[in-house]
C-alpha cells in the first residue's frame, strides 16, 4: 500500500483512499488559525485550542475510516499488507514551504499504527517495507528511472511503456517487496 498526501492510501488494487477532503479540511483549518493567532486575544487562544482538537480528531477519525477499510478489504481476501516503513522521512525530503505544512500536518505514522493494530486484531500479516525508489520503479519491467514520473499521478515506463495511475504503481512495488520480505522472513523461520 502506497502512503501519500494527494491519495492518503494506495492499494495495490487500485483503490484511493483520499481522507473525504482531508486536506481541505486542514487548510480551511490552518487558514483559521492564521487569522487566530493575529488575533492574540484570550477568546482566541481559547478558540484555536477548540479549532486544533476538532482537526485532531477529524484526521483521527479519517484515519480510522481508511485503516478499517483496508483491513477489512485484505481480510475478506485473504492477503498480508504491505506498508512503506516512512520513518524519518520529514528528515529526508527537501520540499518548499508549501509541501512541508502539507507534509508535517500528515499523520501517515498513525494511520501506520492504526492499521497494525487493527490487522493484529483481524490477523492479517503486515510487513514494513524499504519505500526507495518505489514511485520510479516499474511494476512491470523493474526498471528505475525519474523520468518514468513525467507528473505526479502519472506514471510511464521509458523501458517497456506501461502506463499506471503513479500511485496505483508504487502501491504494486510495495505490495510485491512485501510478498519477497515475507518469504524470506518465514524462510528463516521454518530453518530454524
Amino acid at each position: 500500500m502506497d502512503l501519500g498526501i494527494a491519495n492518503i492510501a494506495t492499494t495495490s488494487d487500485g483503490a484511493h483512499h483520499s481522507g473525504k477532503g482531508l486536506n481541505a479540511v486542514r487548510h480551511r483549518h490552518r487558514e483559521l488559525r492564521r487569522r487566530l493567532q493575529a488575533k492574540a486575544t484570550k477568546s482566541a487562544k481559547r478558540l484555536l485550542k477548540k479549532r486544533r482538537r476538532a482537526e485532531a480528531r477529524f484526521a483521527a477519525d479519517a484515519n480510522h475510516t481508511i485503516a478499517k477499510r483496508i483491513v477489512t478489504e485484505a481480510e475478506r481476501t485473504g492477503r498480508g499488507i504491505a506498508l512503506e516503513d516512512l520513518q524519518g522521512i520529514r528528515e529526508r525530503v527537501r520540499l518548499r514551504k508549501p509541501q512541508r505544512v502539507t507534509l508535517h500536518s500528515w499523520s501517515f505514522r498513525r494511520l501506520g499504527s492504526f492499521i497494525a493494530y487493527k490487522a493484529a486484531r483481524a490477523g492479517v500479516a503486515v510487513v514494513h517495507v524499504d519505500p526507495a525508489y518505489t514511485s520510479q520503479e516499474c511494476s512491470v519491467c523493474g526498471h528505475v528511472d525519474k523520468k518514468n514520473r513525467p507528473g505526479q499521478a502519472t506514471f510511464i515506463c521509458t523501458s517497456c511503456g506501461f502506463a499506471e495511475h503513479a500511485d496505483v504503481n508504487a502501491a504494486r512495488n510495495i505490495a510485491a517487496r512485501g510478498v519477497a520480505d515475507w518469504a524470506v522472513s518465514h524462510a528463516a523461520d521454518d530453518a530454524a
